[in-house]
């Protein structure tokens, strides 16, 4: 079995409209959610979401290549060594 580790998901919104289906994938996941934290930057009409998740490798690249997948969603993911 895989050993968790704690990543950093950095989610950039460029279409407001998609924030819908971006809260459904992250609540499938929400059992390896550790915090999470969104700013509506209103005057450049983007979102930026960050995500810290611990969880196994497999699960942290699945969520961040099922929400980069997302029209207009630009997401990166920076994990811990151990």
């Amino acid at each position: 079995m895989e050993q968790n580790r704690v990543a950093l998901i950095g989610i950039i919104v460029e279409d407001l409209s998609v924030t819908d289906r971006i809260n459904e994938v992250i609540h499938e996941y929400n059992s390896y959610i550790v915090g999470r934290m969104g700013i509506p930057y209103r005057s450049r009409g983007v979102a930026i979401i960050s995500l810290v998740i611990d969880a196994p490798g497999n699960v942290i690249s699945g969520l961040s290549g099922r929400l980069g997948m997302i029209e207009n969603v630009q997401v990166k993911a920076q994990y811990t060594k151990i």
